[in-house]
């Protein structure tokens, strides 16, 4: 599918897109763990655009291993400022929530994609999305919660479960009305998975492509990648790019990541050299 029909862009996906993400939590930018600087988030969505950010990803709740979900209201309080400053930048928006409630008043402010790492499970959500005329969507695979996800994962065959889970709730959002171009889905990198079932997931990657809905990847600074290269999160720019690179070769039409700018560079080269065609569009 070449284009992903969002509530106010129709992305053209026959190139690769990069998803800047914006994480509007205490740890975010200054460290303390205690307050959500707003002010700072906002700089960093302007400076991801500068990079070459073709989407931001702008989500109120840490979804890190062994983290614990905010209240619906301290996620609104989060994100609502800073979602109100992105949708007039002029690029697609997408907020990262599971709450129905917040998907609610993101939508009402003009963002363009629910991206949903529960795949609209949690009671409610699936209606707001189908009750929305054109509102892109992303349905991410997750095995467990967050705060207990990396305990002990297990899989019959990584890829198959992963494949018939997103299936399914593709399968469901369609029998509610909901255009199959709106939908995009992740398989959840890091998610209630051991390393060997990420790398699978990769590997394997274009087996998720027969589902006919546009890829969406997140591999950037995963512990994965520290088990591999031995470094911490901060040091894992060059191999969150790499892993970027190898998700795309293998189909992923849209990469999310922290290190915008060499991730955009990376993408240019591949680019110049897989699609000469298309390598100085914008």
């Amino acid at each position: 599918m070449n284009i992903w029909q969002t509530q106010r862009f129709a992305i053209d996906l026959r190139r690769p897109r990069v998803m800047g993400i914006v994480n509007v939590t205490p740890d975010s930018f200054s460290g303390a763990g205690q307050t959500v600087d707003v002010s700072a988030a906002k700089a960093h969505c302007d400076a991801l655009l500068g990079q070459g950010a073709d989407i931001l990803d702008i989500g109120g709740e840490s979804t890190r291993p062994g983290a614990e979900a905010p209240s619906v209201e301290e996620e609104l309080r989060r994100v609502l400022p800073v979602l109100r400053h992105a949708v007039g930048l002029g690029v697609p928006i997408s907020v990262d929530t599971s709450q129905p409630e917040v998907m609610r008043a993101a939508l009402d402010l003009g963002v363009d994609i629910i991206n949903d790492v529960r795949a609209l499970q949690r009671e409610g959500a699936l209606d707001v999305v189908a009750a929305h005329a054109r509102a892109g969507v992303c349905l991410m695979h997750m095995q467990g919660e967050p705060a207990s996800m990396q305990m002990a994962p297990r899989y019959g065959d990584v890829v198959t479960d992963v494949r018939a889970f997103l299936a399914a709730r593709w399968a469901l959002l369609r029998a509610r009305g909901v255009a199959a171009e709106r939908i995009a889905i992740d398989p959840g990198i890091g998610f209630g998975k051991t390393v060997e079932d990420n790398l699978a997931l990769l590997r394997r990657q274009r087996e998720l492509l027969t589902l006919g809905a546009p890829l969406l990847v997140g591999w950037s600074r995963k512990s994965t990648l520290g088990t591999l290269t031995g470094r911490s999160a901060q040091e894992r720019r060059d191999a969150s790019v790499a892993a970027a690179i190898l998700a795309v070769q293998r189909g992923a039409n849209i990469v999310r990541v922290h290190d915008v700018a060499p991730t955009v560079d990376a993408l240019a080269v591949w680019r110049a050299v897989e699609q000469p065609e298309r390598a100085q569009e914008p």
